[in-house]
């Protein structure tokens, strides 16, 4: 099912209309659809790389009116789902504190998970669902997503096709590399 959604992904990059599919897919993909944009980034930009700049724009818009989706469903379902779920569990104590310390860093979270391959729904969802700061959810959803689609649309703008490999395969591993080194720096200065 999966490679049936990725295949039809990488149609609509085709598409008349792709600018306005790559908007549904990343705000969907924000909040409830697997395939990243990145399918339909890539070939858009290197097709038109004239319109880089703009897709990655309209990318990351998209993508982060999607997260506000995700943030309303973790704000409004946890309730009638994830609580009851969490209290058949008995694990229901345990996310308030989990709650108070994802606040706390909420903002990281979010950052790492709009740059690195992770899931970026989940946090979209989670954040709504321990009640992080709306602004600091918009702020670092902007940055996340914009470092990430600018990045993938620059590169492809200045080098064309011979990044395509690159990016489709080691770029997001580059960012949780350089991730997983900024939290370890920052743990270390905190040891210290």
């Amino acid at each position: 099912m999966i490679r049936r959604l990725y295949d039809w992904t990488l149609e609509l990059a085709a598409h008349p209309n792709a600018l306005w599919a790559l908007a549904l897919v990343s705000f969907a993909e924000s909040s409830v659809f697997p395939i990243p944009p990145d399918v339909m980034l890539i070939p858009m930009v290197i097709a038109t790389p004239h319109r880089a700049f703009l897709i990655a724009f309209v990318c990351t818009a998209a993508s982060v009116a999607g997260g506000l989706a995700g943030y309303a469903i973790g704000a409004f379902a946890f309730d009638t789902i994830g609580e009851p779920v969490l209290t058949a569990l008995g694990k229901a104590d345990s996310f308030a504190g989990f709650t108070e310390r994802y606040n706390e860093y909420g903002a990281w979270a979010v950052l790492i998970a709009g740059i690195t391959p992770f899931p970026f729904k989940v946090m979209t969802i989670l954040s709504g669902a321990t009640g992080l700061s709306l602004p600091v959810f918009i702020v670092s959803s902007v940055v996340a997503r914009g470092f990430r689609f600018f990045l993938v649309a620059a590169l492809l703008w200045k080098f064309g096709p011979p990044i395509r490999d690159f990016i489709e395969r080691r770029l997001g591993l580059m960012f949780t590399l350089f991730c997983a080194l900024l939290i370890g720096s920052f743990a270390f200065v905190r040891v210290l």
